[in-house]
C-alpha cells in the first residue's frame, strides 16, 4: 500500500510518469535537451503546482492566475533551451515541447489524465512524422533556416556577379 500523499494522487503521478517517459525517451534518442529525466520533472511539477493551485484557491480566478505564471515561467525553462549560433536558433522544437509537456502536466492537474496520455502520443506522432516527412521531401531537409540561408546567400552572388559585370 502506497502512503498518502494528498492532495497528490499516485495514478495522476504515474500518468506524469508515463507521459514524461514517452516523450522524453523520443528526445533522449535523439540526443536533445529534453530527456526523460527533465521531462518527467517538468509534468510533474507543473501537475503539482496546479494541484496545489485546486486546493488553496478561493475561486477558479485564482487557479487561471496559477495556470498563467506556470505558462510565464515555462516560457522562460523554454527559453533557456534555445540557442544562437552563426545567426541560427537551434532548440525551437525543444522548447516548445518543454511548454507542451508544461500543458500535459496542467492536463493532468485538472484530472484529464487519459487526455494528457492520448495528447503525449499526439506530440510523440508530430516528433517522429514531421521528421519522417522531412527526411522524404529533399526540399525539407534543410530546415527552414538553411533555405533562407541560401536565397541570401544566391542574392548575394548574384550582386556580386552584375558588380563585375
Amino acid at each position: 500500500m502506497l502512503p498518502d500523499i494528498a492532495p497528490f494522487a499516485w495514478p495522476a503521478l504515474l500518468k506524469c510518469a508515463i507521459c514524461g517517459t514517452m516523450i522524453g525517451f523520443e528526445r533522449q534518442l535523439r540526443g536533445k535537451p529534453v530527456g526523460i529525466r527533465t521531462a518527467t520533472l517538468i509534468i510533474v511539477g507543473t501537475y503539482c503546482f496546479i494541484t496545489l493551485g485546486q486546493t488553496l484557491s478561493a475561486s477558479d480566478a485564482d487557479l487561471a492566475r496559477v495556470m498563467s505564471q506556470i505558462i510565464t515561467g515555462i516560457g522562460f525553462l523554454g527559453a533557456g533551451v534555445m540557442m544562437n549560433r552563426d545567426g541560427q536558433i537551434h532548440g525551437v522544437t525543444s522548447a516548445a515541447v518543454v511548454w507542451m509537456l508544461a500543458a500535459l502536466g496542467v492536463t493532468i492537474g485538472l484530472g484529464y489524465g487519459q487526455s494528457a496520455v492520448l495528447m503525449t502520443g499526439v506530440i510523440i506522432s508530430v516528433l517522429l512524422g514531421v521528421d519522417k516527412l522531412e527526411n522524404s521531401l529533399r526540399f525539407l531537409r534543410k530546415g527552414v533556416h538553411a533555405h533562407w540561408s541560401d536565397r541570401r546567400q544566391r542574392k548575394k552572388m548574384q550582386r556580386h556577379q552584375s558588380e563585375a559585370d
